[in-house]
């Protein structure tokens, strides 16, 4: 373990409960505080690089469920005291992230308001035992509600234990209550639609009818054991590459220090990677959803829904699992089992010619290193797959599963929503994610270059008109580089480090790949617009700076908006040749289907990094021939023995 590693280590359950006592003693914290979010206070990286390493800091956010009085702290593990303290202005400042106090107490208080009680009445819903109230981020506030930290509530009639209460919303009614005061501030009853009756209890093998039959079994074995090696502190080694995996309770997976090997040497790559955000804006504007923006990290610090997963059902083959650790709202550290999912997967080939001149004939097979969580937020599950391979590409993935968030439909032709089943709805939405890149490609000092397909008119340059050629444009400054893909031109950017040239005299790279898909789909002057600003740009290029982690600001909760990227990029900094971190905005927009109901298949998105221009030739020139008796050199396809091996399993460490 190098003093850096241990520097950037997963915060400890001895270090939050360091944390937690020091608070205490300062008397920050009490029977009614609630933390909100713990985790650990990353060093400047040129100071942490230089002095190689750092005192360990942990951040807390607070919140007083008794007095609405949230508090922004940092403590020192090693000097046992409180370093700064900062009282948050509601108003400016937005909210601290919602605590699990806010989910138990709303329907306890909503089942005793009257005004909701007669709303539910007239619909015929007279069985409380049956109404459940689902809490939701209250989105902005009016002036009048400013400071007070709101959920706004929707209605669901869950008819037995076992039901699937998606299935049945009650439409139409929206509940406003203050979870300090704990007070029903308004129950606006905007229309009387029917609610669903069909179930959707797909987890229930009694409705979901019998299995599909003739489906075989797939065996996936590693006799000898995974090919990666795994330390103490996260430090993860696989077949040329080197990461640091750690956890945290707000974006979940987090890398530090990813390199990888080139004749011997770790060439570094990207300092820190991780997801700093996902936002779901839903597309209904009626007046009972118009607020519906689910900020999943900001608001409800997604890391701290992770699943402890399974093998067979969540991962297959050899698999190594790690746990996560993350603080309760008690301020204890709270262990999920089996929550990050190590292992490697084949992806099929890697490279194969067979030459008509000199007769040879040759292939190699791919294989990436997979580390992996999953969580569920609500309805929705996500799943984020990160992917190293042996060729050095870097890819993410998001697979989107679980429950769309349903409506009652108002009729044909309802233009923002789609009928799933009979009288069943499901608005139009996005899921936005933001990946941070903190890169450092072969060093600090970095630039990003557009790139172009572009035609060249016909012209004593092209007198045939069949030439094309790419464009190269350098983005110079933070106003420059807040950028739209566009997949007709090809467009992508190519990180580069201008001080360091490959064999060829170019500067070395990684080109980042985007997917194109919409940004967010919100006119400007809207509410959403304001808050999620990071999400109407497909890439953001900022100057390093340690305080910038979140793109739409470090306090999302009820935020008026402004925060986070466009407050930083205002001061226009320079982006050429210095330390820089990308923020690229990724994510689906989702129409949805019949085939969407009762639960969602997966869908995808997600981007690649490659390099381009790093290696001096194809880096994955000496991978091995596959030796398994499926593939023999020489290709000899004589009969083998098929006989299934049986599955290697290994739930400790390497």
């Amino acid at each position: 373990m190098t003093s850096i590693s241990k520097s950037l280590a997963t915060l400890t359950a001895e270090e939050i409960a360091a944390n937690t006592a020091i608070l205490t003693r300062a008397g920050l914290a009490g029977s009614t505080v609630h933390y909100s979010y713990v985790g650990l206070v990353e060093p400047d990286k040129r100071e942490l690089l230089s002095a190689g390493s750092a005192d360990r800091r942990v951040r807390s956010m607070l919140i007083d469920m008794a007095t609405n009085v949230s508090r922004d702290v940092v403590v020192s593990i090693a000097e046992d005291r409180v370093v700064s303290e900062r009282v948050l202005d509601h108003a400016v400042d937005g909210q601290v992230p919602v605590v699990i106090e806010e989910f138990h107490l709303v329907e306890e208080v909503i089942h005793r308001n009257e005004k909701w009680l007669a709303a539910m009445h007239k619909r015929g819903l007279t069985d409380l035992s049956t109404l459940r109230v689902n809490p939701l981020s209250g989105g902005v506030l009016s002036e009048a509600e400013t400071g007070r930290r709101i959920q706004r509530c929707f209605t669901f009639v869950q008819k037995t234990p076992d039901d699937l209460g998606w299935a049945h919303p009650v439409d139409g009614v929206t509940v406003m209550i203050d979870v300090v005061t704990r007070e029903v501030l308004d129950v606006i009853d905007y229309v009387d639609l029917p609610v669903p009756q069909e179930d959707g209890n797909f987890h229930l093998s009694s409705w979901r009818g019998p299995d599909r039959q003739g489906l075989k079994p797939i065996e996936i074995t590693q006799p000898e054991g995974p090919s990666f090696t795994l330390a103490d502190d996260g430090t993860l080694s696989w077949a040329g590459w080197n990461l640091q995996v750690g956890f945290d309770q707000r974006e979940g997976l987090v890398f530090h220090n990813i390199t990888i090997d080139d004749e011997g040497v770790a060439r570094p790559v990207i300092y820190r990677a991780s997801i700093a955000e996902m936002m779901v804006p839903y597309g209904d504007p009626s007046p009972q959803r118009w607020f519906q923006n689910f900020f999943d990290c900001g608001e409800y610090l997604l890391g701290g829904f992770a699943n402890s997963l399974e093998l067979g059902c969540d991962c297959v083959g050899d698999i190594t699992y790690l746990d996560a650790v993350v603080a309760d709202n008690s301020g204890q550290a709270r262990v999920i089992p089996q929550a990050i999912c190590i292992h490697e997967e084949d992806t099929g080939i890697l490279w194969k010619h067979f030459d008509n001149w000199n007769g040879s004939s040759i292939s190699r097979r791919n294989r990436r290193l997979v580390v992996s969580f999953f969580v569920t937020v609500g309805n929705y599950d996500y799943g984020f797959y990160w992917y190293f391979g042996l060729d050095g590409q870097i890819e993410f993935e998001v697979k989107a599963t679980g429950v769309v968030f349903t409506s009652a439909y108002p009729g044909e032709g309802y233009p923002f929503a789609s009928e799933l089943a009979p009288g069943l709805g499901a608005p139009y939405h996005q899921h936005l994610f933001s990946a941070r890149l903190d890169m450092m490609v072969d060093g600090l000092s970095n630039s990003v270059d557009e790139l172009e397909a572009v035609l060249v008119p016909r012209g004593p340059e092209n007198p045939t008109g069949t030439g094309f050629t790419q464009t190269v444009t350098r983005l110079q400054r933070e106003s420059d580089a807040q950028r739209l893909a566009d997949n007709s031109k090809g467009r992508a950017w190519l990180v580069t480090n201008p001080g360091v040239k490959n064999r060829l005299g170019g500067s070395v790279g990684w080109v980042l790949l985007p997917e194109g898909k919409p940004v967010l789909l919100a006119d400007e002057q809207s509410d959403i617009h304001k808050r999620a600003t990071y999400s109407t740009k497909h890439l953001w290029v900022t100057e390093y700076e340690p305080n910038e982690l979140y793109p739409a600001g470090d306090f999302v909760n009820l935020h008026p908006g402004g925060a986070g990227l466009p407050a930083w990029v205002a001061a226009d900094r320079s982006v050429d040749n210095t330390d820089i971190v990308l923020w690229h905005t990724f994510g689906l927009t989702h129409f949805p289907r019949i085939e969407d109901w009762p639960i969602m298949p997966v869908d995808t998105c997600g981007f690649v990094l490659r390099p381009h221009g790093f290696f001096g030739r194809n880096p994955a020139m000496d991978i091995p021939e596959t030796t398994s008796d499926h593939c023999s050199p020489g290709h000899d396809h004589s009969a083998h023995d098929h006989t299934a091996n049986t599955q290697h399993e290994n739930h400790g460490e390497h």
